[in-house]
């Protein structure tokens, strides 16, 4: 049941939220997005695609005056063309985790992100489940931790991707990375102190809103942090993960029915 009034800001997810499972937001979709934004409410779009992906993330959600990318680690004011948030990972901080995770599972295959620039290659390990087009330069795990990075996917060869997050959920001290899992085969590495609710925090800040007043959507286990961070509500797609079905305020369709956009149509015309 929709609440009464409007909400100052929406932040929504991408991929398996806004974005269909043939990789496409409708036409419908960016309508009602640029309504929404016509009403005055400002559009956050809180991704875990790094700024590498900075391109397609605008292409896909036109209308957002803040992109909150890398799980919270980068945050770009559009308006500025600047960013508000440029977080990073040491590479003996990710030699830490990778560590205390394979004393527990074995050997991991790990992809890192470490550059910023547009469709900018990953290092690492290729791995033919990896289900978007990209480019992996192959490098060592000591190669690609001689700096510092934005974040890691690492994958295990025998446990399911929920099962690898609940032994890094286990085994990784907070005040070393947030560990947690989008929708591939990985889990992801970030620094500590970042996720999406973080990253939103730095946009209420810089515009003055309240999080009581912001609206967010999400599907994954890496929305949770958002989640508990908004106030406003807290919808997840149907296609949505157990874990946040279980916490959501409201459920609306799923990202191929267009949710989002059939949930703000919804608010805007009552």
């Amino acid at each position: 049941m929709l609440k009464p009034g409007l909400p100052k800001l929406i932040a929504t997810d991408l991929d398996g939220t806004l974005v269909r499972s043939d990789d496409t937001v409708s036409a419908y979709t960016h309508d009602v997005l640029d309504r929404v934004r016509s009403a005055g409410i400002r559009i956050v779009a809180a991704t875990g695609r790094g700024p590498r992906l900075t391109s397609l993330t605008r292409n896909d959600i036109r209308v957002a005056d803040y992109l909150v990318l890398a799980q919270g680690g980068w945050v770009l004011d559009q308006a500025e063309g600047r960013y508000l948030r440029q977080a990073r990972l040491p590479g003996y901080a990710v030699a830490d985790v990778l560590a205390r995770i394979e004393t527990v599972t074995g050997p991991l295959s790990v992809m890192y992100e470490a550059l910023e620039h547009d469709d900018s290659p990953l290092w690492g390990d290729f791995d033919p489940t990896w289900r978007y087009p990209v480019t992996v330069e192959a490098r060592t795990r000591a190669e690609c931790l001689t700096g510092d990075v934005i974040k890691a996917f690492a994958r295990s060869f025998r446990l399911h991707v929920d099962e690898l997050l609940a032994v890094a959920r286990r085994v990784v001290p907070a005040d070393v990375a947030t560990v947690t899992q989008a929708g591939l085969d990985y889990v992801e590495i970030c620094p500590a102190q970042v996720d999406k609710g973080t990253g939103l925090a730095v946009v209420a800040e810089a515009v003055g809103v309240d999080p009581a007043d912001v609206l967010v959507f999400g599907d994954m286990p890496n929305d949770l942090p958002m989640f508990g961070w908004a106030g406003w509500s807290r919808v997840a797609v149907a296609n949505a993960h157990p874990e946040l079905l279980a916490v959501a305020d409201e459920v609306t369709l799923t990202n191929d029915e267009d949710g989002v956009a059939v949930y703000l149509d919804r608010l805007l015309s009552r």
